[in-house]
């Protein structure tokens, strides 16, 4: 389960440091570029509810051994892929692989150990080594591309895959099925459908202006939205039930989520082509100068954790979403020929504040919700993580598009910084309003403690 978790997470930031080369080795645009990371988060974003909807039916292993399967062959897909088109297909099956394992993994973890220290030893180890896959993610795509080229990005998949295909059905038993809830078909691909017309809009209009496609896009994203919302008010078993969205406390958090991704991810993007295109960084220099921005986010998740059980979720959201403004704001700094040391405080200072902000703002989501739904409000915010991040990418990537001269790249850095102020002060001021100040006005003290260890 850790094995499949990791290259879920790994396959967010691998690619990073490696899309310059993909650009050039398949003549691809920038905004071909830009969806070689969204296909993947698109798919993730509308697939994951009814991934961890399909597991609770048809059991937990056999969807994990699916997703495994689905993306263990679309990484093979990418890594051979002879077009850009065809990759970006195959990241959005990697996407489906990632959205069936993301919820079947901890869903196997839980029902293999007791209730107690077995459980939480498990879980603090699933979530150790899904935090690894963050820094290495930039280091292991950049000592790849340098050594061997792109395509072992997605082809180092494949031989884990393998092992764990072997290993699970060996290791873990069958697990009960849960029939109560059924999945919601309709539902499911009018979220998606949304989500991926949001973001093609967005990123046509970037590279090319409001031409006929770009209108035609967001048409359609405004009609699924209208579509989808209708049909989640009639459904009797709606991806997002519209009740939980009513409340502030649980609507507030998922925002933030969803913001702080959008900036987060959104700005590695650009950062990775600032690095390599404009300051000629090679992919191993690149993974290693972004170093700053993913050790914060591993290292300080659990004493995040921590001083959310001590205080409850507000304290530690309000300082995450102002020191990641701080570091948000400095890409305003940056020239075409800045050193690192003007960069090193853009990446210090989001890696920090998001490190703070992510456990919270997970925890403050849960916690909004009932007892018996806590797994769907879980699905819920990590499905508007995952659109932040496409909408992040695609607004990043309009703004300051690869193509660019190096003047016209960085001016769209200098609009990128207002854009990230902008975003973590609304966030700072969602947390401060929707959620508590002290642990418990929602649940018992121990559902911090649980939400903690299950990250």
């Amino acid at each position: 389960m850790c094995a499949g978790m990791f290259l879920v997470l790994l396959d967010v930031t691998v690619v990073n440091v490696a899309l310059p080369s993909i650009g050039t080795g398949l003549g691809a645009g920038a905004a071909a570029v830009q969806w070689v990371v969204d296909a993947y988060a698109v798919s993730i974003a509308g697939l994951l509810l009814a991934g961890g909807t399909l597991g609770d039916r048809a059991g937990h292993r056999r969807v994990v051994l699916a997703g495994l399967a689905v993306f263990g062959a679309a990484s093979a897909a990418c890594g051979l892929a002879p077009s850009a088109g065809v990759l970006i297909g195959a990241r959005a099956a990697q996407g489906l692989g990632a959205a069936l394992l993301l919820p079947g993994t901890l869903a196997v973890i839980t029902d293999a150990f007791p209730e107690g220290p077995p459980r939480a030893r498990a879980l603090g180890i699933w979530a150790g080594v899904s935090s690894l896959a963050l820094p290495a993610g930039p280091l292991l795509g950049g000592l790849l591309v340098d050594s061997a080229g792109w395509r072992w990005v997605f082809l180092v998949d494949v031989p884990v895959v393998v092992l764990a295909l072997v290993a699970v059905p060996l290791l873990v038993r069958p697990g009960s099925r849960a029939v109560g809830r059924r999945g919601d078909l309709p539902g499911t691909v009018l979220a998606a459908l949304t989500l991926a017309s949001t973001v093609f809009a967005v990123i046509d209009a970037g590279h090319h202006g409001l031409r006929a496609v770009s209108w035609a896009a967001i048409a359609l994203a405004l009609a699924g939205g209208a579509a989808f919302l209708l049909r989640e008010h009639r459904a009797d078993a709606p991806v997002v039930p519209l009740d939980l969205l009513r409340r502030p406390a649980f609507a507030g958090p998922n925002v933030a989520a969803g913001s702080m991704n959008l900036v987060l991810n959104g700005s590695l993007f650009v950062v990775t082509l600032y690095l390599q295109d404009v300051r000629r960084y090679s992919p191993l220099e690149a993974g290693l100068a972004l170093l700053p921005l993913f050790l914060p986010l591993a290292l300080l998740s659990p004493v995040a954790g921590r001083w959310t059980a001590r205080s409850g979720p507000r304290a530690p959201l309000v300082t995450g979403a102002l020191v990641a403004m701080a570091g948000a704001a400095g890409f305003a700094l940056l020239g075409p020929g800045s050193g690192y040391p003007v960069l090193l405080p853009v990446l210090v200072g989001l890696g920090v504040g998001a490190g703070l902000f992510t456990a919270p703002v997970v925890t403050a989501a849960v916690s909004a919700a009932p007892p018996d739904r806590s797994g769907l409000a879980s699905g819920v915010v990590n499905t508007a993580r995952q659109a932040g991040t496409a909408l992040g990418v695609a607004v990043s990537g309009a703004v300051a598009p690869a193509t660019a001269p190096p003047a016209e790249f960085v001016r769209g850095l200098h609009a990128l910084a207002v854009v990230g102020v902008v975003v973590w002060l609304g966030a700072a001021a969602v947390v401060a309003v929707t959620t508590g100040a002290a642990p418990g006005r929602s649940q018992p003290r121990n559902t911090f403690r649980r939400c903690e260890s299950s990250r």
